[in-house]
């Protein structure tokens, strides 16, 4: 944002002190030849006259675009989130015509979706009673489109690993996440760790394609009916933010599943649920906010050695209101007051 202003104006001066200082500090974040270059700008900035020449406004513009707002798998941050994934977008381009044509396919489904919307909004039913002990299921696996609400990742699909994972219909007709994993890194020097694989829902939209959340409010505890192999998993509740320090904000709870023929049905309070952004738990922590959950996921490592196949059958993810569940946050942050004095 900084850099942007700076451009807009025409201020190389202060630019190029400030990136200076950066480049001197951080040569980590930039690569060798970036850092010398904008060394020589800083050296003739101060040993020459105090205008620069065009020239040097032209190196400076492709200094900057190239490594201050390009974006990469591991995202600098100097001053703000550019990409909403973290450096993992993985958008394709697309032609003109191919955008017409799949624009015109999505025109009739999203027409549909709005016709939903008004009627719902017309009938205005929402529920406003709570219902102790009755399960509101909020993912099915009956069908093939139940499953097309879902993505699946692994570190193959970044060139980070040979991890394999899918997300298919088992012979019972229930939703089957299975896979391998594998801890063997590629050899360019960039990875050291490796074996991991996730599914995730798709983000919740009105029609159009526009962004909304999922209101669960009404409820306090996560219900899964699952049947697994023995390993743990991590249920992931993404409640993106509205600024980009917010975008990356993801609830954690361990999912342990007992192997077996037999299914099993997890209820975790919304209370345990811990916060972390991009993987790392965060020092403020606090309550789920369950009006703004965005996405719903499941992730599987191979740490400690864990390799080998996976699998994770659902049958259903729901939510429920438990009175007797009084729980607000279960983790103490040992802070008090401002206006509390330690003794």
């Amino acid at each position: 944002m900084i850099v942007c202003t700076m451009l807009r104006t025409c201020q190389p001066t202060y630019l190029l002190r400030f990136v200076g200082c950066v480049a001197t500090a951080t040569n980590g974040g930039f690569n060798g030849n970036f850092v010398r270059q904008m060394h020589a700008l800083y050296d003739r900035h101060h040993l020459g006259s105090q205008r620069h020449s065009a020239e040097d406004r032209l190196l400076l513009r492709q200094l900057v675009s190239t490594e201050l707002i390009r974006p990469s798998v591991i995202a600098s941050g100097l001053f703000w989130e550019r990409n909403r994934k973290g450096g993992y977008q993985t958008t394709q381009r697309v032609s003109t015509k191919e955008l017409i044509v799949n624009g015109l396919k999505e025109l009739r489904t999203e027409l549909a979706l709005f016709q939903q919307e008004w009627k719902e909004r017309i009938e205005s039913d929402p529920l406003v009673v709570f219902r102790p002990g009755e399960i509101d299921v909020v993912f099915g696996f009956e069908s093939d489109k139940d499953l097309d609400q879902w993505v699946v990742t692994t570190d193959r699909d970044h060139n980070e690993g040979y991890s394999t994972a899918a997300l298919e219909r088992s012979t019972g007709g229930y939703g089957l996440f299975h896979g391998t994993l594998e801890s063997r890194v590629p050899k360019d020097g960039r990875i050291k760790r490796a074996g991991y694989a996730n599914i995730k829902s798709l983000r919740v939209r009105k029609s159009f394609k526009r962004e909304s959340f999922y209101d669960w409010s009404q409820y306090n505890t996560l219900v899964l009916k699952v049947r697994g192999d023995g390993r743990s998993y991590l249920i992931n509740l993404a409640a993106e933010g509205y600024y980009d320090i917010l975008w990356n904000d993801i609830y954690h709870y361990v999912l342990y599943t007992r192997g077996g023929p037999h299914w099993q049905i997890a209820k975790i309070p919304f209370s345990k649920f811990f916060l972390a952004s991009k993987g790392r738990v965060q020092d403020q922590q606090g309550p789920v906010p369950l009006n703004r959950i965005t996405n719903v996921g499941f992730s599987v490592g191979s740490r400690g050695g864990h390799e080998g196949t996976f699998r994770l059958e659902f049958d259903f993810i729901g939510l429920e209101f438990d009175p007797s569940h009084q729980e607000e946050f279960a983790y103490e942050m040992y802070r008090q007051q401002k206006y509390i004095v330690g003794t």
